[in-house]
């Protein structure tokens, strides 16, 4: 079955009833979780971005937290999976400033595991590669923003060339 454009898409819904149109909400929401999870932050989260980072960032230090930090593998593996959900929760966000906030979060918590990013490139590069993000985002924002980021960013870059 081949899927429709989001063109396609727009013209159709245009056509349906109220209704119509929350049965097939709520029908996306029960098909999957993060189809659920989008329409949660788009109902209850998107007018209050500062408490959605918040939560967010209080997940993030929760799941390092709980890493098994047996091993450098077990750590990677982990991070992998923790960078995995802050993606996602940039995606629903779709603000700079949000992407920026979740970024220099989760690079200050791995850089907790600095023991484990001399031992594994693939966390060295992880870091590298999330700080270098950052900076990228620091371009799209408004000056005065870009300073005050930029501040809380020279820590995470000294900590970069580091490694």
């Amino acid at each position: 079955m081949l899927s429709a454009t989001v063109t396609q898409l727009k013209n159709e819904l245009k056509h349906l009833e109220k209704g119509e149109l929350m049965e097939l909400c709520l029908r996306l929401a029960k098909f999957k979780k993060e189809n659920k999870e989008l329409l949660s932050y788009l109902l209850f989260e998107a007018d209050d971005e500062a408490h959605f980072v918040d939560t967010i960032k209080e997940d993030i230090t929760a799941d390092f937290n709980s890493i098994n930090s047996s091993s450098a593998y077990l750590i990677k593996k982990s991070s992998r999976r923790i960078l995995k959900d802050v993606k996602k929760y940039i995606r629903y966000s779709k603000k700079v400033e949000t992407e920026i906030e979740l970024l220099m979060h989760f690079c200050r918590e791995l850089g907790k595991f600095s023991y484990a990013m001399r031992q594994s490139v693939v966390l060295g590069n992880m870091y590298r590669t999330q700080v270098k993000q950052v900076e990228k985002c620091l371009t799209k924002v408004h000056e005065d923003l870009q300073y005050d980021y930029h501040d809380a960013l020279v820590p995470l870059v000294k900590h970069r060339e580091y490694y």
